[in-house]
């Protein structure tokens, strides 16, 4: 796996010996992301990887990644264990969940078109204050555009949610 960020902390190096006998050592280093909402990721590098990719804070770097969890003594325990780090290209700054379109136009259409000459004109009354304003006129003629990750959610929205008379739900 990969994500590109900033390092922002890097914690000093740690280094023993293991039950074998053999030396190790590991690197660790804060990262946050470049998205919109910033996630801040803690990750290292292990043995020599730990020598071959010296980071400091504020280098913009792609990481790569492996996560790994393990048990002990009955609890679990993950690790995000990195294994290549390179500059980040420029235009690199883009949010890495971008594989989800974003909504380009607002969540309602246009209100309806105004009523047919055959119909009789409604008696004007005086304008009314938002607070004022029924909730079925406010809503009449929108288009909830929703998207549905799946059908799970897709059912908690129908269940839970109460769709106002003239609304449309796409």
């Amino acid at each position: 796996m990969e994500v590109t960020g900033k390092v922002i902390i890097a914690l000093p190096e740690v280094a023993g010996v293991s039950k074998s006998g053999n030396n190790w050592k590991k690197r660790e280093y804060v990262l946050e992301t470049l998205e919109s909402f910033p996630k801040k990721i803690h990750f290292d590098f292990f043995g020599e990887r730990a020598d071959q990719y010296p980071l400091n804070p504020g280098d913009v770097i792609r990481l790569s990644f492996d996560i790994e969890s393990r048990e002990y003594n009955g609890r679990w325990y993950t690790s995000i264990r990195g294994w290549k780090a390179e500059p980040a290209q420029e235009g690199a700054a883009a949010p890495q969940g971008a594989a989800f379109p974003t909504p380009q136009q607002p969540a309602y259409a246009a209100p309806a078109a105004a009523p047919a000459a055959t119909e009789a004109p409604k008696a004007e009354t005086p304008a009314a204050t938002p607070a004022e304003a029924p909730a079925e006129e406010a809503s009449e003629g929108k288009v909830f555009n929703i998207y549905a990750w799946n059908e799970e959610f897709k059912g908690f929205f129908e269940k839970y949610y109460t769709v106002p008379e003239g609304v449309t739900v796409n």
